[in-house]
Order: structure tokens, then sequence, then C-alpha cells
């Protein structure tokens, strides 16, 4: 039989959430309120900024539910603030995976869009995607 542990890590009880290049496997479990970012307090790993915290609590927040689940989280590749997003979206997936009526409160808020911005690639004869060498007319 599985232990209690293995249960929570199962691939059923994922919330897969992504942005720019950060991307973010979220784990809900029964609990108080702790913030587990790759096994470092979540306040210490986005370095207690108010803005990244309070992206990562939203959804819970809109659910009422910030003090009944303990949020462990797996993340790689990215900024803080792609890697925050990451969390919030994987978060707010999560919800409605584990229930369905969640996903009518959660949708006007914007939480379950994937924000689709990436960089754009760099092209040939340009310095940078966009950014063209001086132009000297004479």
């Amino acid at each position: 039989m599985q232990s209690k542990v293995e249960l929570i890590f199962q691939k059923e009880n994922i919330g897969l959430g992504k942005r720019k290049q950060a991307s973010a496997r979220v784990f809900l479990v029964p609990g108080d309120g702790n913030l587990i970012i790759n096994k470092i307090s979540g306040d210490k790993y986005l370095q207690y900024n108010d803005n990244y915290l309070n992206s990562v609590w939203a959804p819970l927040e809109k659910l009422s539910l910030e003090k009944s689940f303990d949020i462990i989280v797996l993340v790689k590749g990215g900024g803080l603030t792609g890697q925050a997003e990451a969390i919030k979206l994987g978060i707010a997936r999560l919800l409605c995976k584990m229930d369905k009526k969640n996903r009518p409160i959660l949708k006007p808020w914007g939480f379950l869009t994937r924000d689709s911005r990436i960089k754009e690639r760099k092209k040939y004869g340009l310095r940078k995607a966009r950014k063209a060498p001086q132009y000297s007319k004479r």
C-alpha cells in the first residue's frame, strides 16, 4: 500500500503552470497555509516581495481557502516574476481539477488564462529581435 506522501505527489494531483521560460509543478496538501518552493520557504524564495506573494496566494484568497491548504511547488526556469505567475496558474488549475465549482469563480479573474507571450527570436541583420544597427544617411 502507498503512503500518504506518495499519494499527494501523483500525476493526477499536479497543477502545471507555465509563463515565459518558467515551469511550475504545484501540489496542494491539506494544512494551515504554508508555501514551500523548491524545499525553501516561499517568503524567502520570492525574496519577501509582496507582489509575488500576493500573486501566488490570489487564487486561494478568491475562494477563501488560504488557511486550509499547504502549497508545495517545484519550479524551474525563468526569473522570479515568471515563476510566480507560473505558480499562480498551477494553483488555479489544480483547484479547478479538485472541484469543478471553482472554475466559474476563477475564470473571470483571469487565473486560468495562460500568458502566451514569450521572447521573440533574433532576426539576422539586426542586433536583437527588433533593434537595427544605427542608420547613417551620409
